[in-house]
C-alpha cells in the first residue's frame, strides 16, 4: 500500500498507481465500445461512463469467427422456424370452423342472455366459484377436523359465488321493461 501515492502532484485523470506491464497489456485487449449503450469507453476505464456497465474483454479473431458462425446458425434456425410457422398458418387457414362454435363467443352470450359486460363477467366468476365449491368436495377427510375444514372451504367458495352473483345483479343495466 506504500506504493500507491508517492507524489501528490499527479494529474486528476491519471490513476495514482503506476501502471504495470500487465495493466497496459490488459487495456489493449479490452473492448473499445460499450455493448449496452454503444458509447466509447474512456481511456483506461473499466466501466462505461454513460451507463455504468462493466467493460468486457475484446474478442480475439478466432472468437469473432466463432461468433459469426454461431450467428449464421441462429439465422438459419430462425428462418427454419419462420417457414414452419408460415406453413402451419397456411394449413390452419384451410380449416372449417363448426357452425355451432359462434354461440360460444362472449358477445353472442352477452346478447342472448341480455346482460351488460360487467354483469356477465361477474356471472362467470360466480360460476367459477360454484365449480370451486364442488371441487372442494372431492377432497377426502380422514377425521372430523379435516371434514370441518373442507366444509369451511366450501362455505367460503359459496359465499364468494353469492357475492359475485349479487354484484352481477347490481351491475345489470335496467331495460325499458324493467323500469316499471
Amino acid at each position: 500500500m506504500s506504493e500507491v501515492v508517492h507524489e501528490t502532484q499527479t494529474e486528476f485523470w491519471q490513476p495514482p498507481v503506476v501502471a504495470s506491464g500487465s495493466d497496459s497489456a490488459m487495456s489493449s485487449v479490452m473492448a473499445e465500445a460499450c455493448q449496452t449503450c454503444g458509447r466509447e469507453f474512456l481511456f483506461g476505464s473499466r466501466f462505461c461512463h454513460s451507463c455504468g456497465g462493466r467493460r468486457p474483454l475484446a474478442l480475439s479473431a478466432s472468437a469473432k469467427a466463432d461468433a459469426a458462425e454461431l450467428a449464421g446458425i441462429w439465422e438459419k434456425t430462425v428462418a427454419a422456424g419462420y417457414s414452419i410457422l408460415e406453413r402451419s398458418f397456411e394449413a390452419a387457414s384451410n380449416w372449417k370452423v363448426p357452425s355451432w362454435l359462434h354461440y360460444l363467443h362472449f358477445h353472442e352470450i352477452k346478447r342472448s342472455i341480455g346482460l351488460s359486460t360487467a354483469s356477465l363477467v361477474a356471472f362467470f366468476i360466480g360460476l367459477a366459484c360454484v365449480a370451486g365449491a364442488l371441487l372442494v368436495g372431492l377432497l377426502t377427510a380422514k377425521n372430523l377436523v379435516d371434514w370441518q375444514a373442507i366444509q369451511f372451504y366450501r362455505a367460503e367458495w359459496l359465499l364468494a359465488a353469492t357475492a359475485c352473483f349479487v354484484a352481477g345483479i347490481l351491475l345489470k343495466r335496467p331495460t325499458d321493461g324493467d323500469s316499471e
